[in-house]
């Protein structure tokens, strides 16, 4: 393996220009820097990253842990968070706990501080108060995709106003006249997705519409529950003409149902989601939904850690993501008169 040692030899200067030609060359005289890069180039030399992390405090590597790897929303938000920390000159490692706080604690107890300079975190099981304990004893952690504004967290976090997603969707629905809607709301890693059903039950009960109970139904996360549960909705609820899911697995799930059922979507039922995965495009019918601008909130996630990392704050803040905003495809349509 090429040494530092003998790239300076080749280039004829010291090791401690070598290195900072390869920390931040602007610093070097031009011509010396060039003549490092030749050096490099020639001989093939690879910085050992653990060694540098080790001598600088710090590893250029940031974190992102996640819940569910299997979730189609996260590779999502992961490819864009990577592409983000790329082009800010970091590498992302990528944690999933799947669905399991101790796993997540583990990550936290091996990773902060040591192989991360920090760490973005999304809905997981591990309690808030774990998550600050480590924050303020090994590296920043921020949380992305927080879905309650009108409540910050004791950590620094980019939030997503998932109530307005929720009341577009209701507002939506209103409009082609729809006012018998079911409601399927998801119940992850994350938590309950109250947010955005509460936000869907104020725009319709401002529109004079009270919300039925028994037209609800709290599930977890999967194409495969929504399916089941549109299948018991329809069963006890037949005169529904919408279904309103909290994200696009479930009414995904919803779509498929309903056509099982032999009802044509919209005409007989309409569906909506939340989130605008790529899948929502991809099915048929295509699915209306409420984009909550994944890729900008990733990259606002990672460049606000940057800014964590290089700047550390003593108080916590929120900074409120990209608005949602609603995308109509062929899954919605106006209610038919029965």
């Amino acid at each position: 393996m090429v040494t530092l040692s003998e790239v300076a030899k080749l280039a004829h200067v010291t090791a401690a220009t070598v290195s900072n030609v390869l920390r931040n060359r602007e610093k070097v005289h031009p011509d010396t820097a060039a003549r490092v890069l030749k050096a490099i180039d020639e001989l093939g030399y690879r910085p050992n990253l653990n060694a540098r992390a080790l001598a600088e405090g710090r590893s250029s590597t940031l974190a992102l842990m996640l819940s569910n790897i299997s979730n189609p929303f996260y590779p999502e938000f992961v490819l864009a968070a990577e592409r983000a920390a790329r082009k800010s000159g970091h590498f992302l490692m990528v944690c999933n706990t799947d669905d399991n706080a101790e796993t997540g604690r583990a990550y936290l107890n091996q990773i902060a501080g040591t192989l991360a300079d920090g760490v973005l975190v999304m809905n997981t099981d591990i309690a808030i108060s774990d998550l600050y304990a480590s924050a303020m004893h090994n590296a920043p952690i921020l949380l992305a995709m927080w879905e309650h504004p009108e409540s910050p967290p004791t950590l620094p976090c980019i939030a997503v106003d998932f109530a307005r997603a929720g009341a577009l969707a209701a507002h939506h629905l209103l409009e082609l006249g729809h006012r018998d809607v079911g409601l399927l709301i998801g119940d992850g890693c994350g938590g309950l997705q109250d947010a955005r059903s509460n936000g869907f039950r104020a725009a319709m009960l401002a529109a004079g519409i009270e919300a039925d109970p028994t037209a609800a139904l709290q599930i977890r996360d999967s194409i495969d529950a929504g399916y089941a549960a549109c299948m018991r909705l329809m069963a006890n609820r037949p005169e529904l003409s919408a279904i309103f899911a909290t994200n696009d697995l479930l009414a995904i799930g919803a779509v498929q149902a309903l056509i099982t059922l032999g009802h044509a979507v919209p005409d007989d039922v309409s569906v909506i989601g939340i989130t605008d995965i790529q899948l929502a495009h991809q099915v048929h019918p295509a699915l209306t939904t409420v984009a909550i601008q994944t890729a900008a909130v990733a990259e606002l996630s990672i460049e606000r850690l940057i800014g964590l990392i290089q700047t550390p704050e003593h108080e916590p803040s929120m900074v409120l993501g990209p608005l949602p905003e609603l995308v109509v495809r062929a899954s919605t349509g106006p209610r038919r008169k029965r």
